[in-house]
């Protein structure tokens, strides 16, 4: 079986994987002569900015896409699209840019644009409850009609992730149409010459229709020359007369990709484009999506299988997975049968990357969390403004960019990551509210909350959150501070990516030209091939170390450092402590180290009231004649480094750098990370003098415009040399105390920088 490791190490550059030429059309044939079929082209545009993208982003893509695009679109007045914009785009461009929406609506008016609907801030819909599916679909829907047409007929499907169980949810909501991709149509059976129109989809007695989105239309549009397209739809006409297509895609193609804008509109290509279809408008006709149902009959019924796009499916595989279907195509596709073996070939399935990628699961299940106490509030009290504040919340924490990645997908960008748990905290606490909290409160539960099958434990006060699993590691992978909706834990693992075989590679001739973001190979930073680290485990809190006496922080860092004890992801039994005003959850494992039979104990305690954890540690079964070097790792996101405000000090105070700064202290109790921009302090201290660890962890990840370093967390490893006492045990308490709302002088850091 091939290995991450071995595409590596071979440094392959991976081929593009664009679809072989359509069997229905040659781009280098011309017709010239004028006949009788017809064919209706369907131009879907889909615009969508994430919710916690940065304003500068929208108003980059809005300036070089959206803006451009209706400015050559509205002087062709044969022409007409369907227009979908995500919620989070729409509401931006409200406040922005209204004089955009009252162009847009213009045009609705007068029967050349339709407005397409969906899910109000983008979520993966088989990812979210009914009920909530239901609710994205029809508020959204509400909301464009009270601002930009009469009615809103038809949806886009984020990502065309589908589920046979969507036709109920959509059909509920009030929608009568979607589109997907032609691929979900291949796996149910169906060939390429049978879609030329839409479909009926049903499921327990709901019916929708279907169109499928042309793959081949997606790679001509706009990278090849027009008439590629034109050659394309008389082929489909002259075959199938009266036939209907669809081009479905971002509208970001058009100039916010990387060197588009001067491809689409600088050198023309998208008035020749419009200038085309002009010319050929006697039997090229540009429809709606709405024109089309109402002037042409289903082409049948079909039910399709789980998928979404190509690309989509061979992302969401296991990496090593990927390696193996990546070679199997490129041995194949030169095959003369492989048209016809390429419908029978499929991919992987959008929810295992809730597998893939365990941090993308944990969003999930504090989304899904969230959603149940909404169930309740709704039971209580729907009318309640506190609870439509919160199902807004809650929707924006439902936004899929960051739950998933591939040439887009954004797991790896922590500011994506951070909004949707801004979000999800803002609706939890404006629910808790609603049902009644006192001013301060801890509670302590337990429950199957990641879905793994075994029992997680919530330590929870008015100030902070902590998730604990004691069955790895006795670790806490979630820390919600929520004075500001930030979660401390929201770090994520360096692992292996198929594409990094391109990073080692290098950069290749399509840097400079306007082509798919599959074609290119560009990095944003110089030697990434060098940054490429991998963990052996996820990037928590409270992760037990024995290393060997000798080890240095950059070992450790780049994953060199051998782990000599059983503890870092070992099971450890739980048990809680309530007190009034106080719970403790203790944790115990019975392991070794260095082959030595070890105890340890460790207590996590909250207090109502504080933003502050009390952590203790007990070792027990420590021989007299031996030191142990013991590390306890924590892992801090959000507090990125390179940046003046940001930065390291000690308990005198001075500044010991920036919190991408590589440290290794001795004879230290204390650390102290402090962050200007989100107002906030996070203070390490212990009651045993020893050395601790710093470091940044990036990830080298990939995006529309290229390959990039991107800052995940801060790894801090306070350590000790420790020796046990005549019982032969080794105690010691820490303590985690977060401090927000910090002024402007509070976050200035010392000039007199310490060196370590």
């Amino acid at each position: 079986m091939l290995t991450v490791a071995d595409a590596i190490t071979t440094k392959r550059l991976l081929k593009s994987k664009a679809p072989p030429a359509h069997p229905l059309t040659s781009s280098s044939r011309r017709i010239d002569s004028m006949s009788n079929p017809q064919i209706q082209l369907c131009l879907v545009l889909h615009n969508h900015q994430p919710v916690g993208n940065f304003d500068g982003v929208f108003e980059a893509a809005y300036q070089d896409s959206y803006l451009p695009f209706l400015d050559v679109f509205e002087s062709y007045t044969d022409l007409k699209i369907s227009l979908h914009t995500s919620g989070p785009l729409m509401k931006w461009l409200e406040t922005t840019h209204p004089d955009y929406l009252n162009r847009i609506s213009q045009l609705v008016e007068v029967g050349r644009v339709e407005i397409v609907g969906g899910a109000f801030y983008e979520a993966i819909l088989p990812m979210i409850p009914q009920r909530d599916r239901v609710g994205q679909i029809s508020q959204f829907s509400k909301w464009l009609e009270d601002r930009v047409c009469s009615k809103v007929h038809g949806m886009w499907m984020p990502e065309r992730v589908w589920e046979s169980c969507l036709t109920d949810s959509i059909a509920e909501a009030g929608i009568g149409y979607t589109v997907l991709d032609d691929y979900h149509f291949r796996r149910s059976g169906l060939k390429n010459d049978q879609l030329t129109g839409y479909f009926v989809a049903e499921d327990e007695g709901k019916t929708i229709c279907v169109f499928p989105g042309s793959e081949h239309l997606r790679y001509l549009i706009p990278f090849s020359e027009p008439q590629e397209t034109i050659d394309h739809c008389r082929m489909l006409a002259e075959r199938s007369p009266d036939s209907v297509v669809v081009f479905g895609d971002d509208g970001e193609k058009f100039g916010t990709w990387p060197n588009t804008k001067k491809h689409v509109y600088e050198d023309g290509w998208l008035e020749k484009f419009f200038s085309a279809l002009t010319e050929n408008k006697d039997w090229l006709k540009t429809s709606t999506l709405k024109e089309a149902i109402d002037s042409t009959p289903p082409r049948g019924k079909v039910y399709l299988p789980d998928a979404s796009y190509r690309e989509m499916t061979e992302w969401s595989l296991p990496v090593n997975r990927q390696v193996e279907y990546d070679e199997l195509v490129h041995q194949l596709e030169n095959d003369p049968r492989w048209n016809q073996i390429q419908s029978f070939f499929g991919g992987g399935f959008w929810r295992n990357f809730k597998v893939k990628y365990p941090e993308s699961n944990e969003m999930y299940s504090r989304m899904m969390y969230v959603s149940s106490l909404l169930e309740k509030a709704i039971e209580k009290d729907a009318d309640s403004p506190v609870v439509k504040r919160a199902t807004d919340h809650l929707y924006q924490g439902q936004c899929n960019c960051s739950y998933w990645h591939g040439a887009f997908g954004g797991i790896y960008l922590p500011h994506l990551r951070n909004a949707v748990y801004q979000h999800l905290l803002a609706a939890e606490t404006l629910l808790e509210s609603a049902m009644g909290r006192p001013a301060k409160w801890v509670e302590t539960t337990t429950d199957d909350y990641n879905f793994d099958g075994r029992p997680e434990v919530r330590l929870a006060n008015d100030q902070v959150v902590a998730w604990i699993s004691a069955q790895t590691g006795g670790q806490i992978y979630e820390l919600d501070l929520r004075s500001i909706g930030h979660n401390l834990g929201a770090a994520i693992q360096r692992r292996p990516e198929l594409y990094h075989a391109k990073v080692l590679q290098g950069e290749n001739e399509n840097g400079e030209q306007a082509a798919s973001i599959h074609d290119r190979v560009v990095f944003k930073q110089a030697d990434l091939d060098e940054r490429l680290q991998y963990d052996l485990r996820l990037r928590n809190m409270l992760i037990d170390h024995f290393w060997d006496d000798d080890v240095d922080v950059l070992a450790i860092q780049e994953s060199r450092a051998a782990e000599r004890g059983d503890f870092a992801d070992g099971e450890f039994i739980a048990k809680i402590r309530r007190n009034p005003g106080r719970n403790q959850v203790m944790m115990t494992r019975e392991g070794n180290a260095w082959g030595v039979p070890l105890t340890i104990k460790k207590g996590v305690t909250l207090n109502e009231g504080v933003s502050e954890l009390e952590i203790a540690y007990l070792i027990e079964g420590l021989p007299k004649d031996r030191e142990f070097r013991f590390a306890v790792e924590f892992n801090f996101a959000g507090l990125p480094d390179g940046q003046d405000d940001r930065f390291f000090s000690g308990s005198d105070g001075k500044n010991l750098g920036h919190l991408g700064s590589i440290l290794s202290l001795t004879d230290v109790n204390e650390l102290k990370l402090t962050d200007g921009w989100l107002g906030l302090s996070v203070n390490l201290e212990t009651d045993q003098v020893g050395g601790i660890f710093t470091y940044p962890v990036q990830t080298v990840s990939q995006s529309e415009s290229g390959f990039e370093l991107v800052h995940q967390c801060v790894c801090v490893q306070p350590h000790w040399s420790v020796v046990g006492d005549t019982n032969g045990r080794w105690a010691c308490r820490m303590k985690l105390t977060m401090q927000t709302g910090l002024t402007d002088v509070e976050t200035k850091p010392d000039q007199a920088t310490v060196k370590s």
